[in-house]
């Protein structure tokens, strides 16, 4: 694994490793593609990615290596006065303006927020399976265990207390442990989870999939350097021929 791997992946002299969602629908994939990484949201959460499985032209999953894919999520914590889909009276995994713990505004909420998001990603990316062919119709989960990364990024919506944010995120972690995941990690870079976290160490067990490299030269070097969650960088993303190309870190 060196900067000369990710040359030539961008010179098409070896294969690359991509990530690829909504925007890329109806158009070109990357070719030869080692692994690939599938956005199941388009955009934001409560969202599906018209284009993950039979539908709106050609699947991405089946791009990305079926039931071997990866996948990843967004995110977001709009608060009550924002988000239609905001808990009221949730009891479950945490209780969110009951008559026992009332207030709607609260961490509790935004975990149940952050659950139910993640609830819906995983939902989606298990239809898109059944729509495939991969999964038996009806199916609830996907037909094996898969990578999962949490988008976390400035350009959805968040509120200006971190400790709210870091509730949802939990939530979120918390529903794709209990559908026994491959494995979860985060996609942001250190700017973006400072304004979002508060540049939490909350989740420095999970690793850290690094946005924002102009080069394949400066992806290695965010592979060597410490991951925005305080954990180990597993993937640090950069551009190549026109698409997001991801450099595997030394494991």
């Amino acid at each position: 694994m060196s900067w000369q791997h990710a040359l030539d992946c961008r010179t098409a002299a070896t294969p690359c490793r991509y990530d690829i969602s909504y925007p890329q629908c109806g158009r070109p994939f990357p070719t030869d593609a080692e692994f690939g990484i599938v956005g199941v949201n388009k955009g934001i959460v409560f969202s599906p990615n018209p284009c993950q499985g039979a539908g709106d032209g050609p699947p991405e999953l089946t791009w990305a290596g079926g039931v071997k894919a990866q996948l990843y999520a967004n995110t977001a914590n709009p608060g009550p006065a924002l988000s239609s889909r905001w808990p009221d009276g949730q009891t479950s995994p945490r209780e969110c303006n009951t008559s026992a713990v009332p207030g709607s505004d609260t961490a509790n909420c935004a975990y149940d927020y952050g659950w139910n998001a993640a609830a819906d990603s995983y939902s989606t990316a298990a239809s898109a399976y059944v729509s495939l062919g991969l999964a038996s119709p009806g199916a609830i989960s996907t037909p094996s265990p898969n990578v999962w990364w949490l988008d976390v990024e400035i350009n959805n919506s968040w509120r200006t207390d971190v400790t709210l944010n870091v509730a949802a995120l939990g939530g979120a972690v918390a529903y794709l442990q209990s559908m026994n995941t491959a494995g979860i990690g985060f996609y942001s870079n250190q700017y973006q989870w400072n304004q979002i976290t508060g540049g939490t160490s909350a989740f420095s067990a999970y690793p850290s999939w690094v946005a924002g490299a102009s080069s394949a030269r400066q992806a290695v070097t965010d592979c060597s350097a410490k991951g925005f969650t305080g954990g180990r960088v597993a993937l640090a993303q950069y551009l190549a021929g026109g698409f997001d190309a991801d450099f595997l870190c030394s494991q």
